[in-house]
């Protein structure tokens, strides 16, 4: 049973190669890591969640637009890398790993809800399109540009919208995003696409972050 964390909201000093992109941790460091989590090593379950709690709870918050529901996706999340530890592969990124049990999580969740409201039944595999009410990163969002780009983020269809989260935001690669999704690479590349265009439309071109504030959808 994993223990309930106090979440932080600042910048962890370890992190995690997303795809063989060091970003503070190496992949034989990281292949070690795996080795532990494999062995049931607590101290190697510490390890990651410190370095990577923060990363996904913000996904969720973002792909949710609910603190509430992205908090209980994110310890879910973290439940199952406890179940699943002693079967992963020697040769997991854990990265890939983490947010793809994340995303999948919370299309289970939106399934759910769907379910509970009696409209499932021809609307399954379809994505809410955002909604007017304002995203917990909107209410907290420190300047104007801030606050809205977070408001065109959550405006985003959802496909669009885990798309540039994954790829604009969190710097994974499009090749390893579109495996998270479940979709090709082109596909995530397109999605990525309409989605900074989309958000360069809502922020109305002159306070608009251009590409190096979006990030680039890489192979």
């Amino acid at each position: 049973m994993v223990e309930k964390r106090t979440t932080t909201t600042g910048v962890t000093s370890v992190t995690i190669a997303v795809g063989g992109r060091c970003t503070g941790m190496d992949r034989e460091t990281e292949l070690a890591l795996v080795q532990r989590l494999r062995a049931g090593e607590s101290a190697a379950f510490d390890a990651i969640y410190v370095a990577m709690n923060v990363r996904l709870l913000t996904f969720l918050v973002r792909l949710s637009r609910r603190r509430d529901v992205a908090e209980d996706l994110a310890e879910e999340t973290w439940l199952r890398l406890v179940s699943h530890a002693a079967r992963l592969r020697p040769d997991t990124y854990l990265v890939p790993w983490l947010f793809t049990v994340a995303r999948n999580l919370h299309v289970s969740h939106c399934r759910s809800r769907l379910l509970e409201d009696g409209i499932a039944g021809s609307l399954i595999g379809l994505w809410p399109a955002g909604s007017a009410h304002p995203s917990p990163f909107e209410e907290t969002a420190g300047n104007e540009l801030e606050r809205r780009l977070e408001a065109a983020i959550a405006a985003l269809p959802e496909r669009l919208r885990e798309a540039v989260l994954l790829v604009a935001i969190e710097g994974i690669q499009a090749k390893e995003a579109a495996a998270i999704c479940g979709i090709t690479p082109e596909a995530m590349r397109q999605r990525v696409s309409r989605g900074r265009s989309a958000l360069a439309e809502a922020l109305d071109a002159p306070g608009a972050p251009g590409p190096t504030a979006l990030g680039e959808a890489t192979s």
